[in-house]
């Protein structure tokens, strides 16, 4: 589906434009063009790959989906996959963004997210001295946007440990609280497989080697990179915290076992000593005097009852009961 398909003139938005008439404008001198679809059919692709002479092998990483994200060099062009991160009920679902990026264009390709970038196209008109500077400054727009999301989801995700550190010493919580460390974990990969391949990635964009329609934006890739140093500095300190939180669960789980079995034996001393005593007066020998004597039968519970008092007041003052 095609969202925005725009002209740019020294930094000035100059028309909206049919696909067809794309390549018209990109043969204009000092004109680029910024094209932004989402969930892109095949076909839809294969007009913009004519349109932007786009390379047959970045337009099939668009088309299969799923990558890994990066960013390619093509000698003249660039393509970039970012993944979009959106918070939901269920969890953390991926989506993507594929951008092609030349000397005088942009192409955006959004798919899986509910996520768009209409606020980015606004900033950018909004600052056309920065704007003039062409796809270059549109690519990190884009890519600043993009990681920016990031920083929300990696607070949540910090509150929530927050939140769970705060139940762990609350006796009977620490196998729930290990199942929510676990889900935790998961989503807080995600966002490291989101964050941390482009972090060298991006530190290709501002060095001595940067691609040439990068050039003029050096400065504002640098920015993007210390984000995502910070972005991917918080999540290690959130994994870390988390297989502490983890271990320390465990090991709580393994005392709490101790208690129940510390209980469980000390019910199994008082029961045995008081079946000892049954079994030693159940013998029924003719030679045994508390037979025949009147009050043998109160005295034997009596006893029995006594020495279970003893044994029970004893594991209470061990802390067994």
């Amino acid at each position: 589906m095609l969202i925005n398909c725009v002209a740019y003139e020294d930094g000035a938005r100059l028309t909206d434009l049919p696909i067809e008439e794309i390549s018209d404008y990109l043969a204009r001198p000092g004109c680029f063009v910024w094209v932004a679809l989402a969930d892109a059919t095949p076909d839809e692709l294969d007009v913009m790959k004519k349109e932007f002479a786009l390379h047959e092998l970045a337009v099939e990483d668009a088309q299969h989906g799923h990558q890994r994200p990066k960013i390619e060099d093509y000698g003249d062009s660039l393509f970039v996959v970012m993944h979009l991160l959106d918070l939901t009920d269920a969890g953390l679902s991926v989506g993507e963004v594929h951008i092609f990026v030349g000397r005088n264009y942009v192409l955006s390709l959004r798919n899986r997210s509910r996520q768009h970038f209409l606020a980015v196209r606004e900033r950018c008109e909004r600052e056309p001295h920065l704007l003039k500077q062409g796809a270059g400054f549109v690519l990190y727009a884009l890519m600043d946007a993009t990681v920016d999301r990031y920083f929300p989801i990696a607070e949540r995700f910090e509150a929530e440990l927050e939140e769970i550190e705060a139940q762990i010493f609350v006796k009977g919580t620490a196998r729930a609280n290990i199942k929510r460390l676990y889900e935790l974990k998961s989503r807080v990969l995600q966002l490291k497989h989101a964050a941390a391949p482009l972090l060298d990635e991006t530190g290709k964009l501002f060095g001595g080697r940067a691609p040439a329609v990068c050039a003029s934006s050096r400065e504002y890739y640098r920015d993007v990179f210390d984000h995502l140093t910070r972005i991917n500095t918080s999540i290690d300190n959130v994994r870390e915290t988390i297989g502490t939180a983890i271990q320390v669960n465990l090991s709580m789980v393994a005392i709490e076992e101790s208690e129940d079995n510390k209980k469980l034996a000390a019910w199994a001393g008082i029961f045995a000593v008081a079946t000892a005593f049954a079994g030693i007066w159940g013998m029924n020998f003719k030679a045994m005097p508390e037979l025949d004597w009147v009050y043998g039968y109160p005295v034997a519970l009596a006893v029995i009852a006594a020495t279970s008092v003893v044994l029970y007041l004893r594991f209470k003052r061990a802390g067994w009961l």
